[in-house]
Formats: structure tokens, sequence, C-alpha cells
């Protein structure tokens, strides 16, 4: 079975890489999205197991000092981490499978899977970004500001990563990412892979 491909999505917060994976999987439902780990309080409408794998600060120290973690980075008080059994258990099942993590630990996994293909996003402007973090509900000003001045170190690093992706219209930029996904698997490799029989018998068939 030809082994998944590993998507990594990373922007900063408000940029819309939620909102816009979330889309692009109910176009693909062929692909795959890692669920992460946190120690962050899980927030209305969530569910341990979907949204992430919520356990205690103490768990998740004990995981990552036994090497459980693909990445693991502390932001804003609050531990995030990707199970690397899980990951490499999806990839050989065959599933492309998507990262949804910040920049530094996209810089951790290239390390491990330097064939990643790696995809960052950016709001179309500052007003842009503070309006969208404002409009979810979630935060006090406080951290609001603070998440303004992370997304400035955040969007520093956009060098980094295969494709950019600026979210200024949703539906433009939706097509962009599911554009980016579509023509990774017209690769030879891929095709090859997935369609050796149908390939096969048209040879035959000359």
């Amino acid at each position: 079975m030809h082994r998944g491909t590993l998507y990594i999505l990373s922007a900063p917060s408000g940029a819309g890489k939620t909102s816009l994976l979330k889309a692009l999987r109910k176009q693909n439902s062929a692909l795959h999205v890692s669920t992460s780990h946190t120690t962050r309080t899980m927030r209305p409408g969530e569910q341990d197991g979907v949204h992430y794998h919520f356990v205690t600060q103490d768990v998740f120290l004990r995981r990552v000092g036994e090497g459980a973690f693909l990445e693991h980075a502390e932001v804003f008080g609050n531990y995030y981490g990707t199970s690397e059994s899980e990951v490499r258990a999806q990839l050989e099942a065959g599933h492309d499978t998507v990262l949804e993590i910040d920049w530094q630990g996209a810089q951790q996994v290239r390390k491990r899977f330097p064939e990643a293909v790696s995809i960052f996003i950016l709001p179309p402007s500052p007003e842009a970004l503070r309006e969208r973090l404002n409009a979810r509900g979630q935060d006090s000003e406080e951290i609001i500001k603070r998440r303004m001045s992370q997304a400035v170190e955040d969007m520093a690093h956009y060098a980094e990563f295969d494709y950019l992706i600026i979210n200024e219209h949703f539906n433009t930029a939706l097509a962009e990412l599911a554009a980016i996904v579509m023509a990774h698997r017209q690769r030879l490799a891929y095709q090859v892979a997935y369609n050796a029989d149908r390939i096969q018998s048209l040879l035959q068939s000359i």
C-alpha cells in the first residue's frame, strides 16, 4: 500500500486555518487530521478525543519524557503535542494526514519527516486579524493583545514553508488549499500506487 502524505498546516491564531481545514475535510473526507493532545481547558462544544485529547499537565509531561510526541510546544501557558505513533499509523495505512500545528511544531516535524508538505496561512492585514480574534468571543482584550503580539513572531516564519496562502476571502483560500492537496495527489508516484491495476490493464490492452 502506498504510504500517505503528511501535510503541515500552520498560521497565527485567528488567521482561519481551523475553519479552512474543517471546510476542506467536508470536501475531502479521505483526508485525516491528527488529533493533538493538550492541557488547556475544554471549550463549549468541544469533545475529548475529537477536537483534542484533553489531558492533565502531569500526564502530558510524562508522555514528553517517554518520547511519545512527534512535536510539542507551550502556547499561552498550555501544552500541545502530536502523538508520533498515531501519525505513523495513519500514514502507514495509506491515509493522507494533516497536522494543524504552529511553526515551532512544524520545525520539529520536518526533522523527522523532511518529505512533509507544509502550508502557512496568513491573514490579509493586522486589522483583519484583530477583527477575527474579537469575533470569536473567546478571549479577553488582554489575551487578544498577547495573541496579536505573538502573531508577529509567528508570521515571521512563513518563509520556512512550502506553500503560502493569504486568507482574505475564505472561499478563495479554501480553493487554493484544496488545489495544493489535489496537485500533490496527481504526482506520478501517488497515481501509480493508487491506480496500478488500471494502468497495467491499459498497457496490456495496447
